[in-house]
Parts: C-alpha cells; structure tokens; sequence
C-alpha cells in the first residue's frame, strides 16, 4: 500500500489493524525493509531529541535461542510452570516473519521520564505503522515476559523496560476487525 494523496492515508488510519502472529506467513521483510522501518519508527515524538528507545531484532536462526529464554524464565519466575507453559514459550517465539523488541530506555535529563516513556510507545505505533505501509501485518503484543526482568537483560540493561514485542509478516488470513470505542465516549470538549 502507498500513500499518494491525503485521503490515502485517512483512508489507511481509519481501517489499520494489528494481525495475529500466530497467523503471519511469509514472505516477511528482509533486513532493509526491517531498517527502513525502525527508521520511520524513530520519526516520533522525542522532547529533548534524546531517542529513548531501541529496537532489538531477533533474526530467525535466534528464534530457538529466544525460545530458550523465555522458558529459562518461565522456570525461575513460576515454579508452577507446567510443560503447557513452556510450550506456549515456544510458540511466542516463533511466531511471525521477523520480530522486534522494542525498548524504553529513558535518559538522564531534564525531560521527564513519563515523557520519555510515551515517546518509547509512539515510536512503537510508529514501527506498526511503517510495516503496514511496506505491506505487511504486524502486531505488538506484551505479557509477562515484557515484564521479566531476565528478559529484559538479554535485550537492554537494567534501566529499560520492554515496550513490546513487535511480529511482522505476510497475513495468511484476512484480518478481524474488533469493536473500537464510541469516539462520542472517548472524546469530549473542555468546557472551562
């Protein structure tokens, strides 16, 4: 999909939705549409230009490596973890064409981190936004392991936190379309 006129890209904004990795099929992007896509994302809002955020691509011959990961963790963070919990592990990190991992990394500085934090979350939605352009599907999804501290130390270091985890590929179905809030509910005028 291009963009050759404003209503384009209405048109794009109005009916964009995130596909399900589990349902991604190749082909995917290859590394220079990966590149060109983490360079739209960092086209994001950034008070103070301190780009407070990485992308950590996880190549397909890692994708046993991160799999191993998340069931090492799995293991230490849930003694109760069962063979289905390790096997949905290995689903995560298989799915989809390419993967990446996005990190808030706020700065030392003046800005906020609560700033810094939101423009980690844009420069995601703008990593979503490039790999539709290009064509694909893509979804960012979170869950415990965005919040395990050893996942997160194979990816950034002890000051970051995983904003998400980024698949992208061809989708292999059509997509579902979910109910989107009443914008009369969501949005109001300030009446002073």
């Amino acid at each position: 999909m291009t963009f050759n006129d404003r209503s384009t890209l209405l048109d794009y904004l109005r009916t964009r939705r995130s596909g399900k990795p589990r349902d991604m099929v190749a082909p995917g992007p290859g590394d220079a549409e990966i590149d060109a896509m983490i360079a739209i994302a960092a086209r994001t809002p950034d008070h103070g230009k301190l780009a407070p955020w990485r992308f950590v691509v996880v190549p397909q011959d890692k994708r046993a490596a991160f799999a191993a990961l998340l069931r090492e963790a799995q293991v230490v963070e849930n003694p109760k973890a069962t063979e289905a919990h390790l096997e949905a592990c290995d689903r995560f990190a298989h799915e989809g064409e390419a993967l990446i991992v996005v990190l808030s990394a706020p700065v030392d500085s003046h800005i906020p981190r609560w700033e810094q934090e939101l423009s980690a979350g844009a420069a995601t939605m703008n990593l979503l936004h490039a790999a539709h352009a290009m064509g694909y599907v893509a979804s960012w999804l979170t869950g415990w392991m965005a919040f395990s501290d050893r996942v997160r130390d194979a990816f950034g270091g002890a000051n970051d936190r995983i904003a998400g985890f980024v698949f992208i590929g061809s989708p292999g179905r059509p997509l579902d379309e979910r109910p989107r809030p009443d914008p009369a509910r969501i949005g109001t005028r300030w009446s002073g």
